[in-house]
């Protein structure tokens, strides 16, 4: 299964993208990773436009079997183990690939929510989106250590 992680903005912090980074590269001995950044769009100050404009793109470049993630507050919720067993469920269910999206400022579109085939939350507390970025990296890393049995996740 492949994994994609999207999201819209450049990565302006250079702890956050020297840290995601690493993360990819240690997650690329587990299974095939990409990232993708959609440009930010200049212009808009409604945060609605803004949202659909984001979507228009998103939507776009999914296809029709890719399995969407929101990282979205109003997400399920799980511990390291039980995010490996979904990332595992979802390996072993044929599904080819498996995009988790961040959103931007604003949150999704209406639009996504009715095309996202689930919903996650990494936590009840706000990041920022750029730091986010940083988080779910090392848990998707963890996942898959926990699914190898590797020393990393102490438990």
């Amino acid at each position: 299964m492949k994994i994609e992680i999207w999201w819209t903005g450049k990565t302006f912090q250079d702890f956050t993208q020297k840290g995601y980074t690493e993360f990819m590269g240690r997650i690329r001995k587990f299974t095939a990773i990409d990232i993708v950044e959609f440009p930010e769009t200049k212009g808009i100050s409604q945060p609605a436009q803004q949202k659909s404009a984001e979507a228009d793109k998103i939507l776009a470049k999914l296809k029709n079997d890719d399995f969407l993630v929101l990282l979205d507050e109003k997400g399920k919720t799980f511990n390291s183990v039980e995010f490996a067993d979904f990332i595992e469920k979802k390996a072993t269910h044929s599904t080819k690939k498996m995009v988790f999206l961040i959103g931007g400022a604003y949150g999704f579109d209406e639009r996504l929510y009715e095309r996202a085939n689930d919903k996650l939350s990494l936590s009840r507390m706000t990041f920022s989106h750029q730091l986010i970025r940083l988080i779910f990296m090392e848990q998707l890393y963890r996942a898959y250590t926990i699914i190898h049995h590797f020393p990393y996740h102490n438990e």
